[in-house]
Protein backbone atom coordinates (compact mmCIF):
# COMPACT_ATOMS: atom_id res chain seq x y z
CA UNK A 1 0.00 0.00 0.00
CA UNK A 2 0.65 3.75 -0.82
CA UNK A 3 2.67 5.33 2.27
CA UNK A 4 0.56 8.25 3.61
CA UNK A 5 2.32 9.46 6.32
CA UNK A 6 3.51 12.17 4.64
CA UNK A 7 0.41 14.06 5.23
CA UNK A 8 0.73 14.37 8.22
CA UNK A 9 3.87 16.24 8.03
CA UNK A 10 4.01 20.11 8.31
CA UNK A 11 5.02 20.54 5.55
CA UNK A 12 1.99 18.54 3.58
CA UNK A 13 -0.05 20.28 6.06
CA UNK A 14 1.13 24.01 5.33
CA UNK A 15 0.69 22.49 1.41
CA UNK A 16 -2.78 21.48 1.59
CA UNK A 17 -3.89 24.45 3.97
CA UNK A 18 -2.39 26.99 0.95
CA UNK A 19 -4.06 24.85 -1.39
CA UNK A 20 -7.72 24.85 0.06
CA UNK A 21 -7.41 28.70 1.05
CA UNK A 22 -6.54 29.23 -2.42
CA UNK A 23 -9.47 27.29 -4.16
CA UNK A 24 -11.70 28.86 -1.39
CA UNK A 25 -10.40 32.36 -2.41
CA UNK A 26 -11.22 31.03 -6.11
CA UNK A 27 -14.48 29.90 -5.59
CA UNK A 28 -15.56 33.21 -3.70
CA UNK A 29 -14.31 35.39 -6.41
CA UNK A 30 -15.94 33.61 -9.09
CA UNK A 31 -19.13 33.74 -7.08
CA UNK A 32 -18.95 37.61 -6.62
CA UNK A 33 -18.18 37.91 -10.29
CA UNK A 34 -21.56 35.76 -11.29
CA UNK A 35 -23.67 36.82 -8.65
CA UNK A 36 -22.86 40.61 -7.75
CA UNK A 37 -25.18 42.21 -9.97
CA UNK A 38 -28.08 39.62 -10.34
CA UNK A 39 -28.31 40.63 -6.98
CA UNK A 40 -29.00 44.08 -7.49
CA UNK A 41 -31.66 43.18 -9.90
CA UNK A 42 -28.96 44.77 -13.13
CA UNK A 43 -28.65 42.85 -16.84
CA UNK A 44 -25.23 41.56 -16.82
CA UNK A 45 -22.76 39.49 -18.52
CA UNK A 46 -21.27 37.04 -15.91
CA UNK A 47 -18.08 36.17 -18.64
CA UNK A 48 -17.44 39.64 -19.09
CA UNK A 49 -14.49 39.29 -16.83
CA UNK A 50 -11.78 36.16 -16.92
CA UNK A 51 -12.85 34.64 -20.02
CA UNK A 52 -12.82 38.18 -21.97
CA UNK A 53 -9.53 39.46 -20.38
CA UNK A 54 -7.66 36.12 -21.82
CA UNK A 55 -9.64 36.60 -25.03
CA UNK A 56 -8.29 40.40 -25.02
CA UNK A 57 -4.66 38.96 -23.89
CA UNK A 58 -4.31 36.09 -26.44
CA UNK A 59 -5.44 38.62 -29.50
CA UNK A 60 -8.66 36.48 -29.85
CA UNK A 61 -10.94 38.79 -30.18
CA UNK A 62 -10.82 43.08 -30.52
CA UNK A 63 -11.46 45.68 -28.10
CA UNK A 64 -13.71 47.20 -30.16
CA UNK A 65 -15.71 44.35 -30.87
CA UNK A 66 -15.83 42.91 -27.53
CA UNK A 67 -17.60 46.24 -25.94
CA UNK A 68 -19.29 46.37 -29.26
CA UNK A 69 -20.43 42.52 -28.01
CA UNK A 70 -21.67 43.92 -24.71
CA UNK A 71 -23.14 46.75 -25.67
CA UNK A 72 -25.73 44.85 -28.42
CA UNK A 73 -26.07 42.33 -25.75
CA UNK A 74 -29.39 44.21 -23.71
CA UNK A 75 -30.68 46.56 -26.32
CA UNK A 76 -33.15 47.61 -24.26
CA UNK A 77 -31.33 48.11 -21.28
CA UNK A 78 -30.01 51.68 -19.91
CA UNK A 79 -26.86 50.12 -18.47
CA UNK A 80 -25.45 46.48 -18.28
CA UNK A 81 -23.17 45.48 -15.20
CA UNK A 82 -19.93 43.94 -16.11
CA UNK A 83 -16.76 42.65 -13.64
CA UNK A 84 -13.20 43.63 -14.61
CA UNK A 85 -11.30 40.90 -12.79
CA UNK A 86 -13.26 41.14 -9.64
CA UNK A 87 -14.53 44.68 -9.55
CA UNK A 88 -18.32 45.97 -10.37
CA UNK A 89 -17.74 48.15 -13.11
CA UNK A 90 -21.23 49.70 -15.09
CA UNK A 91 -21.24 49.81 -18.88
CA UNK A 92 -23.82 52.63 -19.76
CA UNK A 93 -26.63 52.92 -22.83
CA UNK A 94 -29.50 55.25 -21.91
CA UNK A 95 -28.13 59.16 -23.40
CA UNK A 96 -29.69 60.63 -20.21
CA UNK A 97 -27.99 58.71 -17.96
CA UNK A 98 -24.65 59.17 -19.75
CA UNK A 99 -25.42 63.07 -19.62
CA UNK A 100 -26.47 62.97 -15.67
CA UNK A 101 -22.59 61.17 -14.93
CA UNK A 102 -20.96 63.49 -17.16
CA UNK A 103 -22.31 66.59 -16.53
CA UNK A 104 -25.36 67.03 -13.99
CA UNK A 105 -24.12 64.88 -11.60
CA UNK A 106 -20.56 65.39 -12.22
CA UNK A 107 -19.35 65.94 -8.40
CA UNK A 108 -20.08 61.89 -8.16
CA UNK A 109 -18.18 61.30 -11.25
CA UNK A 110 -15.07 63.72 -11.42
CA UNK A 111 -12.36 61.30 -12.18
CA UNK A 112 -11.19 58.97 -14.60
CA UNK A 113 -9.72 55.71 -13.01
CA UNK A 114 -6.13 55.50 -12.62
CA UNK A 115 -3.85 52.94 -15.16
CA UNK A 116 -0.80 53.32 -12.71
CA UNK A 117 0.38 54.50 -9.55
CA UNK A 118 1.87 58.03 -9.57
CA UNK A 119 4.42 57.37 -7.28
CA UNK A 120 5.46 54.33 -9.46
CA UNK A 121 4.62 56.02 -12.89
CA UNK A 122 4.54 60.23 -12.64
CA UNK A 123 5.21 60.63 -16.47
CA UNK A 124 1.89 59.23 -17.03
CA UNK A 125 0.50 59.49 -13.50
CA UNK A 126 0.38 63.59 -13.63
CA UNK A 127 -1.06 64.54 -16.20
CA UNK A 128 -4.03 66.13 -17.11
CA UNK A 129 -6.29 62.75 -18.04
CA UNK A 130 -4.89 61.09 -14.97
CA UNK A 131 -4.74 63.82 -12.44
CA UNK A 132 -7.92 63.50 -9.81
CA UNK A 133 -9.84 66.33 -7.74
CA UNK A 134 -8.32 69.92 -6.59
CA UNK A 135 -5.23 68.84 -8.65
CA UNK A 136 -6.95 68.09 -11.90
CA UNK A 137 -9.15 71.28 -11.43
CA UNK A 138 -6.05 73.63 -10.94
CA UNK A 139 -4.25 71.74 -13.71
CA UNK A 140 -7.01 72.18 -16.31
CA UNK A 141 -7.29 75.84 -15.34
CA UNK A 142 -3.65 76.04 -16.04
CA UNK A 143 -3.60 74.62 -19.53
CA UNK A 144 -7.01 76.01 -21.05
CA UNK A 145 -5.58 79.44 -21.99
CA UNK A 146 -3.16 76.96 -24.24
CA UNK A 147 -6.83 76.12 -26.25
CA UNK A 148 -8.45 79.39 -26.54
CA UNK A 149 -9.78 80.16 -30.24
CA UNK A 150 -7.12 83.30 -29.33
CA UNK A 151 -4.64 80.68 -29.10
CA UNK A 152 -5.42 78.72 -31.87
CA UNK A 153 -5.37 81.32 -34.41
CA UNK A 154 -1.44 82.34 -33.11
CA UNK A 155 -0.51 78.62 -33.52
CA UNK A 156 -2.46 77.96 -37.45
CA UNK A 157 0.77 80.00 -38.77
CA UNK A 158 3.13 77.01 -37.24
CA UNK A 159 0.66 74.30 -38.45
CA UNK A 160 0.20 75.78 -41.50
CA UNK A 161 4.02 76.07 -42.50
CA UNK A 162 4.18 72.29 -40.91
CA UNK A 163 1.43 71.01 -43.45
CA UNK A 164 2.80 72.99 -46.59
CA UNK A 165 6.24 71.11 -45.66
CA UNK A 166 4.73 67.70 -45.76
CA UNK A 167 2.33 68.10 -49.24
CA UNK A 168 5.17 69.60 -50.72
CA UNK A 169 7.15 66.88 -49.71
CA UNK A 170 4.91 64.56 -51.42
CA UNK A 171 5.18 66.79 -54.14
CA UNK A 172 8.43 66.26 -54.85
CA UNK A 173 8.65 62.47 -54.26
CA UNK A 174 5.86 61.43 -56.58
CA UNK A 175 7.85 57.65 -56.52
CA UNK A 176 6.15 57.70 -52.58
CA UNK A 177 2.35 58.58 -53.68
CA UNK A 178 1.73 55.63 -55.65
CA UNK A 179 0.50 53.55 -52.72
CA UNK A 180 1.35 55.17 -48.94
CA UNK A 181 0.49 53.75 -45.74
CA UNK A 182 -1.06 56.81 -44.30
CA UNK A 183 -0.84 56.16 -40.57
CA UNK A 184 3.45 56.43 -40.93
CA UNK A 185 3.32 59.71 -42.78
CA UNK A 186 0.62 61.23 -40.93
CA UNK A 187 2.47 60.40 -37.76
CA UNK A 188 5.06 62.58 -38.83
CA UNK A 189 3.22 65.39 -39.78
CA UNK A 190 1.73 65.33 -36.29
CA UNK A 191 5.10 65.23 -34.52
CA UNK A 192 6.69 68.47 -36.47
CA UNK A 193 3.19 70.30 -35.24
CA UNK A 194 3.19 69.28 -31.95
CA UNK A 195 7.32 69.82 -32.09
CA UNK A 196 6.84 73.31 -32.96
CA UNK A 197 3.64 74.78 -31.13
CA UNK A 198 4.27 72.64 -27.61
CA UNK A 199 8.28 72.60 -27.58
CA UNK A 200 9.08 75.72 -29.98
CA UNK A 201 11.48 73.06 -31.88
CA UNK A 202 11.39 73.03 -35.77
CA UNK A 203 11.28 69.12 -37.13
CA UNK A 204 10.14 67.75 -40.33
CA UNK A 205 9.98 64.59 -39.92
CA UNK A 206 9.59 63.67 -43.65
CA UNK A 207 12.95 65.02 -44.32
CA UNK A 208 14.40 63.21 -41.15
CA UNK A 209 12.59 60.17 -41.01
CA UNK A 210 14.60 59.13 -37.73
CA UNK A 211 14.33 62.07 -35.38
CA UNK A 212 13.67 61.29 -32.00
CA UNK A 213 10.99 63.16 -31.58
CA UNK A 214 9.22 60.06 -34.13
CA UNK A 215 10.79 57.70 -32.69
CA UNK A 216 10.03 58.66 -29.02
CA UNK A 217 5.99 58.34 -30.47
CA UNK A 218 6.37 55.33 -31.98
CA UNK A 219 8.02 53.93 -28.72
CA UNK A 220 5.11 55.16 -26.49
CA UNK A 221 2.05 53.70 -29.39
CA UNK A 222 4.18 50.31 -28.50
CA UNK A 223 3.78 50.66 -24.92
CA UNK A 224 -0.03 50.87 -25.27
CA UNK A 225 -0.42 48.30 -28.06
CA UNK A 226 -2.40 44.99 -26.45
CA UNK A 227 0.53 42.88 -26.43
CA UNK A 228 1.19 40.12 -23.57
CA UNK A 229 4.46 42.29 -22.17
CA UNK A 230 2.65 45.60 -22.55
CA UNK A 231 -0.71 44.28 -20.81
CA UNK A 232 1.42 42.30 -18.23
CA UNK A 233 3.02 45.76 -17.45
CA UNK A 234 -0.13 47.93 -16.73
CA UNK A 235 -1.75 44.76 -15.08
CA UNK A 236 1.19 45.10 -12.53
CA UNK A 237 0.94 48.72 -12.55
CA UNK A 238 -2.62 48.39 -11.06
CA UNK A 239 -2.30 45.32 -9.04
CA UNK A 240 0.59 45.87 -7.66
CA UNK A 241 2.04 49.57 -7.49
CA UNK A 242 4.70 49.60 -5.05
CA UNK A 243 6.08 46.41 -6.34
CA UNK A 244 6.29 47.79 -9.80
CA UNK A 245 8.23 51.09 -8.38
CA UNK A 246 10.39 48.93 -6.09
CA UNK A 247 11.35 47.17 -9.55
CA UNK A 248 11.96 49.96 -11.17
CA UNK A 249 9.55 49.36 -13.38
CA UNK A 250 8.40 51.54 -16.28
CA UNK A 251 6.48 52.44 -19.07
CA UNK A 252 8.45 54.07 -20.95
CA UNK A 253 12.02 54.19 -20.04
CA UNK A 254 14.23 55.67 -22.38
CA UNK A 255 10.67 58.11 -23.72
CA UNK A 256 10.51 59.65 -20.04
CA UNK A 257 14.40 60.59 -19.74
CA UNK A 258 13.64 61.98 -23.54
CA UNK A 259 10.86 63.96 -22.41
CA UNK A 260 12.94 65.24 -19.00
CA UNK A 261 15.52 66.62 -21.15
CA UNK A 262 13.88 68.15 -23.68
CA UNK A 263 11.17 69.98 -21.32
CA UNK A 264 13.91 71.07 -19.17
CA UNK A 265 16.43 72.52 -21.85
CA UNK A 266 13.67 74.33 -23.30
CA UNK A 267 12.50 76.06 -19.94
CA UNK A 268 16.43 76.88 -19.57
CA UNK A 269 17.26 78.27 -22.69
CA UNK A 270 13.92 80.48 -22.26
CA UNK A 271 15.09 81.68 -18.58
CA UNK A 272 18.11 82.75 -19.67
CA UNK A 273 17.35 83.74 -23.45
CA UNK A 274 14.00 85.58 -22.06
CA UNK A 275 12.31 83.88 -24.49
CA UNK A 276 8.67 84.01 -24.70
CA UNK A 277 6.00 81.96 -26.69
CA UNK A 278 2.39 81.92 -26.26
CA UNK A 279 2.16 77.84 -26.22
CA UNK A 280 1.69 75.57 -23.41
CA UNK A 281 5.52 75.13 -21.57
CA UNK A 282 5.06 79.02 -21.18
CA UNK A 283 1.45 78.60 -19.71
CA UNK A 284 3.52 75.51 -17.34
CA UNK A 285 5.97 77.83 -16.10
CA UNK A 286 3.89 81.00 -15.37
CA UNK A 287 2.21 78.13 -12.87
CA UNK A 288 5.55 77.17 -11.05
CA UNK A 289 6.10 80.59 -10.35
CA UNK A 290 3.15 81.13 -8.79
CA UNK A 291 3.34 81.77 -4.97
CA UNK A 292 0.88 81.97 -1.73
CA UNK A 293 -1.04 79.92 0.58
CA UNK A 294 -2.88 76.88 -1.04
CA UNK A 295 -0.84 77.25 -4.05
CA UNK A 296 0.73 73.81 -5.40
CA UNK A 297 4.01 73.89 -6.15
CA UNK A 298 4.70 72.57 -9.45
CA UNK A 299 7.51 70.53 -10.57
CA UNK A 300 9.85 69.34 -13.21
CA UNK A 301 7.97 66.22 -13.43
CA UNK A 302 3.93 67.85 -13.75
CA UNK A 303 5.26 69.94 -16.80
CA UNK A 304 6.86 67.35 -18.09
CA UNK A 305 3.67 64.89 -17.61
CA UNK A 306 1.61 67.43 -19.49
CA UNK A 307 3.98 67.92 -22.53
CA UNK A 308 3.78 64.11 -22.65
CA UNK A 309 0.41 63.11 -22.56
CA UNK A 310 -0.07 66.14 -25.14
CA UNK A 311 2.47 64.56 -27.49
CA UNK A 312 1.18 61.47 -27.14
CA UNK A 313 -2.32 62.25 -27.81
CA UNK A 314 -1.13 64.48 -30.67
CA UNK A 315 0.93 62.12 -32.19
CA UNK A 316 -2.07 59.16 -32.36
CA UNK A 317 -5.09 60.71 -32.23
CA UNK A 318 -4.76 63.03 -34.78
CA UNK A 319 -2.90 60.64 -37.39
CA UNK A 320 -5.43 58.19 -37.00
CA UNK A 321 -8.34 60.94 -37.46
CA UNK A 322 -6.60 61.75 -40.82
CA UNK A 323 -6.08 58.40 -41.62
CA UNK A 324 -9.93 57.54 -41.69
CA UNK A 325 -10.36 61.11 -43.45
CA UNK A 326 -8.33 60.18 -46.46
CA UNK A 327 -9.70 56.82 -46.42
CA UNK A 328 -12.96 58.03 -46.88
CA UNK A 329 -12.36 60.31 -49.46
CA UNK A 330 -10.40 58.02 -51.51
CA UNK A 331 -13.70 55.34 -51.55
CA UNK A 332 -15.97 58.41 -51.55
CA UNK A 333 -14.77 60.71 -54.59
CA UNK A 334 -18.15 62.38 -54.60
CA UNK A 335 -17.91 63.83 -51.44
CA UNK A 336 -13.60 64.50 -51.92
CA UNK A 337 -15.06 66.60 -55.14
CA UNK A 338 -17.08 68.36 -53.59
CA UNK A 339 -14.76 68.90 -50.55
CA UNK A 340 -12.10 70.20 -53.06
CA UNK A 341 -14.49 72.84 -54.84
CA UNK A 342 -15.02 74.55 -51.34
CA UNK A 343 -11.27 74.30 -50.36
CA UNK A 344 -10.50 75.73 -53.77
CA UNK A 345 -13.14 78.49 -53.43
CA UNK A 346 -11.33 79.48 -50.43
CA UNK A 347 -8.21 79.48 -51.69
CA UNK A 348 -8.86 81.58 -54.93
CA UNK A 349 -10.92 84.40 -52.37
CA UNK A 350 -7.35 84.37 -50.37
CA UNK A 351 -5.10 84.06 -53.03
CA UNK A 352 -3.70 81.04 -53.50
CA UNK A 353 -3.63 80.96 -49.31
CA UNK A 354 -5.80 79.19 -46.88
CA UNK A 355 -6.16 81.70 -43.49
CA UNK A 356 -7.21 80.77 -40.40
CA UNK A 357 -10.52 82.86 -40.82
CA UNK A 358 -11.25 81.17 -44.13
CA UNK A 359 -10.80 77.53 -42.91
CA UNK A 360 -13.37 77.91 -40.10
CA UNK A 361 -15.69 78.82 -42.42
CA UNK A 362 -15.61 76.31 -44.63
CA UNK A 363 -18.67 74.19 -43.46
CA UNK A 364 -18.60 71.36 -45.62
CA UNK A 365 -15.22 70.70 -43.77
CA UNK A 366 -16.76 70.43 -40.46
CA UNK A 367 -19.55 68.24 -41.79
CA UNK A 368 -16.63 65.84 -43.18
CA UNK A 369 -14.31 65.77 -40.45
CA UNK A 370 -17.45 65.05 -37.78
CA UNK A 371 -18.95 62.05 -39.75
CA UNK A 372 -15.56 61.15 -39.35
CA UNK A 373 -15.56 61.45 -35.68
CA UNK A 374 -19.18 59.67 -35.67
CA UNK A 375 -17.76 56.60 -37.53
CA UNK A 376 -14.40 56.41 -36.28
CA UNK A 377 -14.26 57.56 -32.85
CA UNK A 378 -10.40 58.65 -31.63
CA UNK A 379 -11.63 57.30 -28.47
CA UNK A 380 -13.96 54.01 -28.51
CA UNK A 381 -14.30 54.09 -24.77
CA UNK A 382 -14.55 56.65 -21.61
CA UNK A 383 -14.94 56.33 -18.11
CA UNK A 384 -15.89 57.69 -14.79
CA UNK A 385 -15.30 56.81 -11.32
CA UNK A 386 -17.86 56.72 -8.71
CA UNK A 387 -16.59 58.53 -5.67
CA UNK A 388 -19.43 58.36 -3.77
CA UNK A 389 -22.44 56.13 -3.41
CA UNK A 390 -25.17 56.53 -6.30
CA UNK A 391 -28.61 55.23 -7.35
CA UNK A 392 -29.14 54.59 -10.55
CA UNK A 393 -32.69 54.51 -11.98
CA UNK A 394 -34.12 50.62 -13.07
CA UNK A 395 -32.33 49.24 -16.11
CA UNK A 396 -35.18 48.56 -18.13
CA UNK A 397 -38.89 48.01 -16.67
CA UNK A 398 -39.24 45.79 -13.96
CA UNK A 399 -36.17 46.22 -12.69
CA UNK A 400 -35.14 47.82 -9.55
CA UNK A 401 -33.15 50.91 -8.99
CA UNK A 402 -29.37 49.81 -8.42
CA UNK A 403 -26.59 51.46 -6.00
CA UNK A 404 -22.85 51.95 -7.48
CA UNK A 405 -19.60 52.03 -5.03
CA UNK A 406 -17.16 54.64 -4.75
CA UNK A 407 -14.42 53.10 -6.91
CA UNK A 408 -17.11 51.55 -9.09
CA UNK A 409 -16.29 52.27 -12.80
CA UNK A 410 -18.77 53.73 -15.06
CA UNK A 411 -18.03 53.26 -18.67
CA UNK A 412 -19.34 54.82 -21.91
CA UNK A 413 -18.69 53.08 -25.20
CA UNK A 414 -18.58 55.60 -27.85
CA UNK A 415 -17.95 53.59 -30.65
CA UNK A 416 -21.57 51.76 -29.73
CA UNK A 417 -23.74 55.12 -29.40
CA UNK A 418 -21.92 56.47 -32.75
CA UNK A 419 -22.89 53.13 -34.71
CA UNK A 420 -26.16 52.67 -32.47
CA UNK A 421 -28.80 52.48 -35.85
CA UNK A 422 -31.59 54.12 -33.38
CA UNK A 423 -29.25 57.35 -33.31
CA UNK A 424 -27.69 57.65 -36.68
CA UNK A 425 -29.61 55.33 -39.16
CA UNK A 426 -27.30 53.14 -41.94
CA UNK A 427 -24.60 53.57 -39.11
CA UNK A 428 -21.80 51.87 -41.58
CA UNK A 429 -22.42 54.30 -44.42
CA UNK A 430 -20.30 57.55 -44.28
CA UNK A 431 -22.86 60.68 -44.72
CA UNK A 432 -21.59 64.14 -43.58
CA UNK A 433 -25.14 65.39 -44.43
CA UNK A 434 -25.82 64.40 -40.74
CA UNK A 435 -24.25 66.92 -39.80
CA UNK A 436 -25.32 69.69 -41.98
CA UNK A 437 -27.05 73.04 -40.67
CA UNK A 438 -30.63 71.09 -41.28
CA UNK A 439 -30.00 68.15 -39.24
CA UNK A 440 -27.29 68.37 -37.10
CA UNK A 441 -29.56 69.64 -34.48
CA UNK A 442 -31.43 66.29 -34.81
CA UNK A 443 -28.63 64.70 -33.33
CA UNK A 444 -29.83 63.69 -29.58
CA UNK A 445 -27.43 64.62 -27.39
CA UNK A 446 -25.01 62.64 -26.17
CA UNK A 447 -25.36 60.10 -28.70
CA UNK A 448 -22.24 62.38 -30.35
CA UNK A 449 -19.17 61.94 -27.88
CA UNK A 450 -15.93 61.93 -30.20
CA UNK A 451 -14.55 64.21 -27.36
CA UNK A 452 -16.33 63.32 -24.42
CA UNK A 453 -18.27 65.83 -22.83
CA UNK A 454 -18.80 67.70 -19.72
CA UNK A 455 -15.74 69.41 -16.99
CA UNK A 456 -13.64 65.86 -18.45
CA UNK A 457 -14.21 67.36 -22.57
CA UNK A 458 -10.49 66.60 -24.00
CA UNK A 459 -9.20 69.98 -23.73
CA UNK A 460 -7.17 69.76 -26.90
CA UNK A 461 -10.30 69.23 -29.15
CA UNK A 462 -9.88 72.60 -31.12
CA UNK A 463 -5.96 71.91 -31.63
CA UNK A 464 -6.83 68.40 -32.98
CA UNK A 465 -9.35 69.99 -35.52
CA UNK A 466 -7.60 72.62 -36.61
CA UNK A 467 -4.42 70.24 -37.26
CA UNK A 468 -6.83 67.92 -39.53
CA UNK A 469 -8.60 70.64 -41.35
CA UNK A 470 -5.34 72.42 -42.72
CA UNK A 471 -3.78 69.20 -43.70
CA UNK A 472 -7.04 68.10 -45.21
CA UNK A 473 -7.07 71.43 -47.13
CA UNK A 474 -3.34 71.61 -48.20
CA UNK A 475 -3.65 67.91 -49.34
CA UNK A 476 -6.98 67.92 -51.73
CA UNK A 477 -4.90 71.65 -53.08
CA UNK A 478 -2.07 69.43 -54.80
CA UNK A 479 -3.34 65.68 -54.81
CA UNK A 480 -6.56 63.42 -55.96
CA UNK A 481 -6.90 60.97 -53.11
CA UNK A 482 -7.08 57.49 -54.76
CA UNK A 483 -7.48 53.54 -53.50
CA UNK A 484 -5.16 51.13 -53.77
CA UNK A 485 -4.91 47.55 -54.49
CA UNK A 486 -4.18 47.71 -50.59
CA UNK A 487 -6.99 49.81 -49.84
CA UNK A 488 -9.90 47.40 -47.82
CA UNK A 489 -13.37 48.75 -47.82
CA UNK A 490 -15.28 48.10 -45.52
CA UNK A 491 -12.44 48.23 -42.73
CA UNK A 492 -11.65 45.20 -41.17
CA UNK A 493 -10.37 45.74 -37.24
CA UNK A 494 -7.28 44.31 -36.37
CA UNK A 495 -7.04 42.69 -33.06
CA UNK A 496 -3.90 43.63 -32.03
CA UNK A 497 -4.69 47.43 -31.02
CA UNK A 498 -7.07 49.24 -28.50
CA UNK A 499 -7.74 51.90 -31.00
CA UNK A 500 -9.31 51.84 -34.36
CA UNK A 501 -6.45 50.06 -36.41
CA UNK A 502 -7.32 48.25 -39.97
CA UNK A 503 -5.66 44.81 -40.48
CA UNK A 504 -2.68 45.60 -42.23
CA UNK A 505 -2.77 49.11 -42.20
CA UNK A 506 -4.26 52.38 -44.14
CA UNK A 507 -3.27 52.61 -47.79
CA UNK A 508 -4.13 55.03 -50.54
CA UNK A 509 -2.87 56.94 -53.09
CA UNK A 510 -1.84 60.31 -54.03
CA UNK A 511 -2.25 61.72 -57.88
CA UNK A 512 -0.76 65.11 -58.43
CA UNK A 513 -2.94 67.73 -59.62
CA UNK A 514 -2.47 70.21 -62.57
CA UNK A 515 -2.88 73.59 -60.27
CA UNK A 516 -2.80 76.79 -61.41
CA UNK A 517 -1.43 78.36 -58.33
CA UNK A 518 1.32 77.33 -56.20
CA UNK A 519 1.42 77.51 -52.38
CA UNK A 520 3.93 79.20 -50.73
CA UNK A 521 6.54 77.05 -49.45
CA UNK A 522 6.85 76.69 -45.68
Amino acid sequence: MMDLSWLSSPFALLLITLVVIGVLKIVAVVHHSYFYWKNKDVPYLPDSSFITVWKLFLGHVSFVDHFQYLYNYFPDAKYVGLMEFSRPAVLLRDPDLIKDIMVKDFESFPDHRSFVDVSAEPLFGKNIFALRGDRWREMRNTLSPSFTASKMKIMFDLMSECSHNFVNYLVDHPEVCHAIETKGVFRRYATDVIATTAFGISVNSMKDPDNEFYTRGIEITKGFSPGPLAMAKMILFQVCPRFAKLIGLSLFPATSEFFKKIVGETIRAREEQGIVRPDMIHLLMQARDKEGAGVYKMTLDDIVSQAFIFFFAGFETSAALMCFVAHELAVNRDIQDRLREEVQQHLAEGNGEISYESLSKMSYMDMVISETLRKYPPMILTDRLCAKRYELPPSRSGCRNAIVEPNNVLMIFIHGLHRDPAYFPNPDKFDPERFSEENKDKILPYTYLPFGHGPRKCIGNRFVLMEAKILIAHLLQKFTVKTTEKTVEPIVYTKKEFALQPVGGFWIGLEKRETNTESKRG
